[in-house]
């Protein structure tokens, strides 16, 4: 198991502000002989409809030399999970997570957007500040 990322606590945090209770931390996948481990598994109850919606969130700080590279690094991983997740839990959907600088300074780039679109990512925003969740892109 890797070590957990330096924002990881904030973004813990902003997700039970946000009304998630957290599940897994980390969240254990043995899929096809390999082990893995998503950083945050949660949950939310939704009373109207009685049911819950799961979510897995891979956290990166996104503070490297270059932000690329940390990006190539967060999509093989997140194409990795998303499969495994596939496999052992349809029914959970798995975010890869940014903070809002970042986002606003690298996610929002032409070739970015379009990378997110073709693989479909799906990314949880977060405010480090505030401890929130900025926004949620399907």
């Amino acid at each position: 198991m890797s070590a957990k990322d330096i924002t990881h606590a904030i973004v813990k945090c902003a997700l039970e502000k946000d009304g998630w209770t957290i599940t897994h931390d980390p969240y254990y996948l043995k899929v096809g002989g390999v082990e893995m481990y998503i950083d945050l598994g949660a949950e939310l109850m939704i009373a109207a409809e009685r049911d819950d919606q799961k979510i897995a969130v891979e956290i990166k700080s996104f503070l490297g030399a270059s932000s690329i590279s940390e990006f190539h690094t967060a999509l093989g991983q997140f194409i990795n999970y998303q499969l495994a997740l596939e496999e052992k839990e349809p029914t959970r959907t798995l975010y890869l997570d940014a903070p809002l600088a970042i986002y606003n300074e690298f996610f929002t780039l032409l070739f970015i957007q379009k990378v997110i679109r073709r693989m479909q990512l799906k990314l949880l925003i977060y405010d480090e500040q505030q401890e929130t969740i900025d926004a949620w892109i399907n």
